[in-house]
């Protein structure tokens, strides 16, 4: 199946010609399921909703604001997206899903994180428990933290919310997809100098092995000073990815005898053709686990190695941009 789906900080949803402006977006780019953020309205309903989602067959869920900050709501086609179960904190509400077309389980998660620092941990640890989820996830967050100091124009130097927000993607095994149009997301500031990327999805394995050719698209801003994020699924993969075996394990000391004890651990009866293939497995099994923790997920590591790569360099061309617009002020 192809899946769709729009997050974006709208930064307040209360006035009605702004809902104009939010459904024609939404409409335009004929989407699954769309989240925002900083909806500021206290108490969602569904008027509300059907100003700003497109067709009949809307279901829903939010998060009120409290006061004029924070709020989200998730809206989806529930001829597309079943919902299986709903979970709301303070920061985030989670939604897992059948897939109508196939039967795959997921769960979305949106979050609006906290702009005060002295609530960040707290909101670290809501997100925690979702690791403990059994089956495929993609969060869409507005984090208020960016990653990398590559993430903002303002650069500097790793810091400890950078470093601690690395840990909870790196804690719950989530990855960075592609982003097409651009690397930030959020402009602010005077004359609007300033750049971040502060709105992400983030999925895990499961997720990406079920969508194939998945990547994030930024769109066009017509309001709000937060881009839209669209997510474009791609396709249904006929499998998961295969597994492949390391040519750098064998390097590490004791790997050999590890293998060994593996092999002479798993015991099964059968034809040798079902013995040989049930032993395949379970070494499968172990090597995975034993890869993840003396090697620390290494695709991971690498990913976010490339994708740091393709910031610096898409960083240089925006900073290119802004001293280009002010020399023509002058």
């Amino acid at each position: 199946m192809k899946l769709r789906m729009i997050t974006w900080n709208v930064r307040g949803a209360n006035n009605c010609d702004k809902r104009k402006v939010i459904k024609a977006l939404i409409r335009k780019n004929k989407v699954d399921l769309v989240c925002l953020q900083e909806t500021k309205i206290q108490e969602m309903s569904m008027g509300i909703v059907r100003s700003l989602g497109v067709g009949r067959f809307l279901d829903w869920g939010a998060v009120d604001s409290r006061g004029a900050a924070g709020g989200i709501v998730v809206i989806w086609d529930y001829r597309m997206l079943e919902l299986v179960d709903m979970q709301k904190g303070l920061f985030s509400i989670s939604c897992t899903f059948k897939s109508c077309e196939d039967g795959f389980i997921w769960t979305f998660t949106g979050v609006y994180g906290p702009t005060l620092r002295r609530k960040r941990e707290s909101f670290w640890e809501e997100l925690g428990p979702l690791r403990a989820l059994e089956w495929a996830v993609v969060r869409c967050r507005d984090f208020n933290a960016i990653l990398r100091p590559e993430e903002s124009s303002r650069g500097g130097s790793l810091n400890s919310i950078m470093r601690r927000f690395a840990e909870v993607i790196e804690e719950l095994e989530l990855k960075d997809l592609p982003m097409v149009g651009g690397p930030f997301t959020w402009t602010g500031g005077t004359d609007n100098q300033s750049f971040s990327r502060l709105d992400r999805f983030l999925v895990n394995e499961e997720w990406d092995s079920h969508f194939g050719d998945a990547r994030q698209f930024l769109l066009p801003r017509p309001v709000s000073d937060h881009f839209p994020i669209l997510m474009d699924g791609g396709g249904l993969r006929r499998g998961p990815t295969p597994f492949r075996f390391e040519n750098m394990w064998l390097k590490a000391e004791g790997v050999k005898d590890l293998l060994k004890l593996w092999w002479e651990e798993g015991s099964f009866s059968g034809s040798a053709s079902f013995i040989l293939a049930e032993k395949l497995k379970f070494m499968k099994v172990k090597l995975k686990e034993w890869n993840r923790i003396s090697f620390g997920r290494v695709e991971y590591r690498k990913n976010m190695a490339l994708e740091q790569m393709e910031y610096l360099g898409c960083k240089g061309e925006n900073q290119q941009a802004v001293i280009g617009r002010d020399r023509s002020k002058k």
